[in-house]
């Protein structure tokens, strides 16, 4: 089931390639804000508003990436052969 979107700004398209938007910082829910590397992160989507641009003469809506990957649980791998041949040949060998 698709979560509701959590918007945290808006932004206006001001040359071709060029989207210029305005964030919220305090709308972020802490949840959504993780670390990595020491710093900082939150991820994002930015869309293009339905029905063009809004009174203000915003075009584009910025709202949270809540998408989270489900988890998979990743069957037991058997040793590569090579593995098996080294502990094979342990086995044999006299600890003295």
């Amino acid at each position: 089931m698709a979560e509701d979107k959590i918007f945290v700004g808006n932004g206006k398209q001001v040359f071709d390639d060029l989207v210029s938007v305005s964030l919220c910082l305090t709308d972020i829910p802490q949840e959504h804000i993780f670390e990595y590397g020491g710093k900082k992160y939150i991820k994002l989507n930015v869309g293009t508003k339905k029905g063009g641009a809004d009174q203000y003469g915003k075009t584009h809506h910025v709202s949270i990436d809540t998408y989270k990957p489900e988890a998979k649980s990743e069957p037991k791998s058997e040793p590569k052969q090579e593995q098996r041949a080294v502990v094979e040949e342990d086995k044999d060998e006299l600890p003295f």
